[in-house]
């Protein structure tokens, strides 16, 4: 019997409509070679819905998301709707969306294959062959600790905001990164401040037991995230999986997503409830949106990651082959290419990576 799968889109703002389609368009035909069917839902988010509906991400936009098999989101937020604050930012409905789903965990692959170490901003010989996951703790944290808040005027204004975790939401992230370590190299480095924070050392006590005892083969080192972010820069390489809280998550996974030399590149997914969340890193451009140069690299490893979750492993491979491989023939949008590469439209080197995965597929 032919599986069927609801898919939400979320093309959101800036680029993100035009990265949306391509995705749609290679999962239409991984879909019809791997004989699974596919109902995609059309919903507004970020500066699309404060648009429409006033509201970053109206409540019947999650009830559907809440509905569905998978969500696929474009990317939210540009200086139109800057002027916003607090709640009514394009961001905060992303966060809403994450919160709703479940999503504790976000995982961002981070992959420097040969065709693309000598876009890398780092030199050729530290990047090439890097291989490395990081696993983010996604709904904790100081972004959604209480107390926060802010008072006073002139020199005695103040604010604050507090980090807080409790050993369970460590530990069920920890268990994602140390499951997704088996899979790969074996290794998880988790990343605090234990040396100055509590709330660090209370993360690195309970990783320690976590692994203990029930990932005694899987090796776990501790890393400061100081030291953590100059290692990303010096030896990326060195590193498997990456496990660490919301904040030091948020800055060191954007670094590392540079190290191959474009944000259009990294693909992520945010896990955690029964529906996943699947996103490129990049943000929304407006500056190059509608002109056919986006880059739809990371919306296409998106999907191949939102198959993968929706246990359509071999139509997965099928995309990653076709990314692969395109890039392999030296097609480049604006943001990688150079001399000796050939120029490519968004639709255009969204068209070859399709042609490439539909030949993987055989």
């Amino acid at each position: 019997m032919t599986k069927e799968y609801q898919i939400v889109l979320l093309p959101g703002d800036g680029i993100g409509p035009e990265v949306t389609d391509e995705a749609v368009l290679l999962l239409e035909a991984l879909a019809a070679a791997y004989d699974f069917t596919l109902r995609f839902t059309t919903e507004v988010a970020g500066g699309a819905a404060i648009d429409q509906d006033n509201d970053p991400l109206p409540d019947r936009v999650v009830e559907a998301c809440l509905a569905a098999d998978a969500v696929l989101l474009g990317a939210v937020g540009g200086p139109k709707w800057d002027h916003h604050t607090g709640a009514m930012r394009p961001e905060s409905g992303l966060l809403k969306l994450r919160k709703s789903l479940g999503a504790f965990a976000n995982l961002r692959p981070v992959a420097v294959p040969d065709s693309l170490a000598t876009a890398s901003p780092l030199r050729e010989a530290a990047v090439r062959g890097t291989d490395l996951l990081v696993v983010r703790e996604l709904t904790g944290g100081i972004y959604f600790g209480e107390p926060r808040g802010r008072r006073g005027v002139g020199d005695e204004e103040e604010a604050w905001n507090t980090m807080r975790y409790s050993a369970g939401e460590v530990r069920r992230v920890a268990r994602v990164a140390f499951e997704w370590a088996r899979k790969r190299g074996g290794r998880v480095t988790s990343v605090d401040k234990a040396n100055v924070l509590v709330v660090s050392q209370l993360w690195r006590d309970t990783v320690t037991a976590l692994q203990g005892a029930e990932f005694p083969d899987v090796a776990l080192e501790h890393m400061y995230v100081d030291n953590a972010a100059m290692q990303l820069v010096l030896n990326p390489r060195q590193f498997d999986v990456i496990v660490t809280g919301n904040l030091f998550g948020d800055i060191l996974s954007d670094a590392a997503a540079t190290l191959g030399g474009s944000l259009g590149l990294l693909p992520s997914a945010s896990l955690g409830g029964k529906v996943g969340l699947f996103e490129p890193v990049h943000g929304s451009a407006p500056d190059i949106a509608g002109q056919g140069k986006a880059n739809p690299i990371a919306a296409l490893l998106s999907v191949a990651m939102m198959l993968d979750d929706l246990g359509e492993s071999a139509a997965a491979a099928a995309a990653r082959s076709g990314v692969e491989a395109a890039l392999a023939d030296g097609l480049r949008t604006g943001d990688l290419w150079r001399e000796g590469l050939t120029r490519a439209s968004t639709a255009e080197l969204g068209a070859r990576i399709r042609e490439h995965a539909l030949a993987a597929a055989g």
